[in-house]
């Protein structure tokens, strides 16, 4: 559980490539982490060898995952928000056949991937997805340096979990934040929206234009996850042969209509049919596009991860291109500040990692970022806003793990679309509610959410050693 800390919408809305913030994303950030380290140790110039074991979690659903994969490009220097992701399979097989990394584009170090990279089963103690990097000096010395990859991309080390340091690091905003009841308490005294207070806090980091810059980039991935994958056909990577369902569905739904970039794309969009049907498959094409994507090391945006990356951007395209065709960047913005902000009470009240909580820590988490998003824009007050929250997770408490092969495939990609249907219908709930007088809390259905997490059994929490990853033959695949 991550108390007292000072999360930006940034930090819970990041580029990744996928399939997984936990397992790919965070390991491809601790890759890049260790090369830092290396450096201001002065001994980066010093390594001879290098040797990356991965446990627990990590291990288990770890190829599936490509977590090998996306520590070797965070140790050849590559950055998950800027490389030329068509290159990934190239890079790696040349690694496979020269037994050579380029470690951080710098310097040439032999490297097997078969050798160098060892899955242990062992869970290390601190957390489910640990990490450790070895390295062999010229003069002899090994050297080691473990990380942790706690869901939605963050990375720690076990000695930066101080009381202190993170007390400070909390106390930087100006309207400090460590449960729902704060952010109420902030919007009535303040007299703002949440993504006005919000706003206010990520303007103590950075100005309103690096805002905007950032959260017009976040949009245009998940615009551009979207597009791609309503645009792929064929059957996903890994040996599982799931079919792309996005691709016929999206033809289906369009027709013939006729556009060349994305943002004709959703003027085409808003000239189709609108019956109650045709938005459930709109939104549920729209998620199922994302995380296909995912599923291929293709580039989309956490929210909270990247196995549940599809649900907040298909929430956004239902508002702005079905429910609302004035929709303008200032309602996107203000949808990614309230999930943003709800995805950190979560993060801070419980976790939004699956290999700790299970999958309501991700697809619940990112139902609830949703529905608290779509409530505000659609008028919510800020106690409607929570409500919304709290519906769409409780009726995701005590959801598992459990993807087939390790795999972010089944049931992983329908869940983003399950998920982005419940924070609408969440929302339009909230609105029709009187939430000043709400039965059951954000914040008290937080603490429930930790409290399943600590009791679920560990093999519903992303090991594919229960629930569905055993019970489906692969040979039926």
């Amino acid at each position: 559980m991550q108390n007292m800390e000072c999360i930006s919408v940034f930090d819970m809305l990041k580029v990744g490539v996928g399939p997984s913030s936990s397992h790919t994303l965070g390991p491809w950030r601790a890759a890049q982490r260790w090369i830092k380290e290396l450096k201001e140790k002065d001994q980066f110039r010093e390594v001879e060898r290098i040797h990356i074991d991965l446990y627990g979690s990590l291990s288990l659903t770890g190829k599936g995952h490509a977590t090998d994969i996306a520590t070797i490009l965070g140790l050849c220097g590559h950055d998950p928000v800027s490389m030329d992701i068509s290159i990934i399979d190239q890079e790696i097989e040349n690694i496979r056949n020269s037994n050579i990394l380029q470690l951080n584009g710098e310097k040439e170090i032999p490297f097997s991937i078969k050798n160098d990279v060892k899955f242990n089963r062992k869970f290390l103690e601190f957390h489910p997805n640990g990490m450790t990097f070895r390295a062999s000096l010229k003069s002899g010395k090994k050297i080691s340096s473990s990380f942790y990859s706690i869901g939605g991309g963050f990375v720690v080390k076990k000695e930066r979990k101080n009381a202190k340091k993170k007390k400070a690091e909390f106390d930087e905003f100006p309207f400090p934040i460590e449960k729902g009841k704060d952010l109420l308490a902030y919007c009535h005294s303040e007299n703002k929206k949440i993504s006005e207070l919000v706003l206010e806090n990520e303007k103590s980091m950075r100005s309103e234009e690096e805002i905007n810059a950032g959260l017009r980039q976040v949009w245009d991935v998940m615009l551009e996850s979207m597009y791609i994958g309503c645009h792929t056909e064929g059957t996903l990577p890994g040996g599982l042969n799931v079919k792309r369902r996005a691709f016929e569905m999206h033809q289906r739904l369009m027709g013939n209509s006729e556009y060349n970039s994305p943002e004709e794309w959703i003027t085409a969009i808003r000239n189709t049919e609108v019956k109650f049907r045709q938005i459930l498959k709109w939104v549920s094409c729209f998620a199922l596009s994302v995380n296909e994507v995912n599923a291929s090391l293709g580039r989309v945006v956490t929210a909270p991860t990247n196995g549940s990356a599809g649900t907040v951007p298909a929430v956004m395209m239902y508002y702005a291109v079905i429910e609302n065709h004035d929709a303008t960047f200032e309602d996107l913005k203000r949808f990614m500040l309230v999930a943003g902000e709800i995805g950190s009470l979560f993060k801070k009240g419980a976790t939004i990692s699956a290999a700790m909580g299970g999958c309501q820590a991700e697809i619940g988490v990112s139902s609830a970022m949703a529905a608290g998003g779509l409530c505000e824009l659609l008028g919510g007050t800020p106690e409607q806003v929570l409500m919304a929250s709290e519906i769409a997770m409780e009726h995701h408490l005590g959801l598992t793990c459990d993807p087939i092969a390790g795999l972010v495939q089944v049931p992983c990609i329908e869940r983003n679309a399950m998920g982005a249907i419940k924070a609408i219908n969440a929302a339009e709930i909230a609105l029709e509610s009187d939430a000043t007088k709400a039965k059951v809390p954000l914040d008290k259905v937080i603490e429930t959410m930790w409290d399943t997490a600590k009791d679920m059994n560990s093999k519903y929490k992303e090991t594919s050693e229960g629930g569905l990853a055993v019970k489906v033959n692969l040979s039926d695949c």
